[in-house]
């Protein structure tokens, strides 16, 4: 049975992980992640992404029994495969949204961390405790956990190798939006239908500039937001929106692309508890 699926809903596609008890990452599990990702890049339909581990969890981590029985350079291997592929989810085009039940921890959160944005239920619990094992994070939990809420922060969880709770993990810029539990795909896909309905080029150049200008200094990254702000002026997207507002003015503009039939408008995109 296949250890990754992908599920359609117009624009939208949810990538959920199938390898149960716990969702742990073996080979398989990560060539199959690796091929359905590629997958999603190459499409022209799919406009929005939602990652999902299904109704009682996200991901324990990794296959620690597999990791155990590996030598040094196995592992070296190994791990430099699952960065590469984590990598491959974080560097998808199109928006990427999380949706977080139960445990996320090691490589299931470091797997949440490559999402654009990340809803969670009231009960999930998040963390990197792969200290407890003497071992550390090796998947992008030490670079883009301190992107994301702070150096110190990010030591203080990787060093204890605590976790911590939804409202926490809003508190602390972890998670971006908590909800009750059994609405968390439900919320996590209005959001991704709510951007697959928006310009698809200002998307990936917004994801562009904000992802790979901030790994850079100021003015390479103002080059940068420069040269897309550029290209994307000169799309077809970009004219039916100047368009509008230029006919209805301002308040009333809105991009009205071919997408966005059965959007929702209204969702909360500040972080919020239901």
């Amino acid at each position: 049975m296949p250890r990754i699926r992908l599920d359609t809903d117009g624009p939208v596609v949810t990538l959920r992980l199938d390898n149960p008890p716990m969702n742990a990452f073996d080979s398989r599990q990560r060539e199959e992640l690796a091929a359905c990702v590629r997958r999603l890049a190459d499409s022209r339909e799919v406009r929005a992404v939602v990652l999902y581990g299904g109704e009682l969890l996200f991901a324990a981590g990794a296959d620690i029994k597999a990791l155990a029985a590996m030598g040094p350079a196995e592992v070296r291997g190994w791990n430099r495969a699952l960065q590469r592929t984590f990598d491959e989810v974080a560097r998808l085009p199109m928006p990427v949204v999380a949706a977080v039940t139960g445990y996320a921890l090691g490589g299931g959160l470091e797997l949440a961390l490559c999402a654009d944005y990340r809803v969670a239920a009231q009960d999930a619990v998040l963390g990197q405790p792969e200290v407890r094992l003497g071992i550390m994070p090796g998947s992008g939990g030490t670079q883009r956990l301190t992107r994301l809420i702070g150096p110190a922060r990010t030591k203080n969880l990787l060093m204890t190798g605590r976790s911590v709770g939804a409202e926490e993990a809003l508190r602390i810029g972890l998670v971006d939006e908590v909800v009750a539990a059994d609405s968390v795909h439900t919320a996590a896909c209005a959001y991704a239908r709510r951007l697959a309905a928006g310009p698809a080029a200002a998307l990936e150049a917004i994801k562009e500039a904000v992802d790979h200008g901030g790994d850079t200094g100021i003015s390479t990254g103002l080059a940068l937001e420069r040269s897309l702000f550029t290209q994307v002026f000169g799309t077809a997207d970009a004219a039916t929106g100047i368009r509008s507002f230029l006919e209805q003015g301002p308040g009333k503009a809105r991009f009205d692309g071919p997408a966005r039939e059965g959007a929702e408008t209204d969702h909360d995109t500040e972080g919020r508890t239901t």
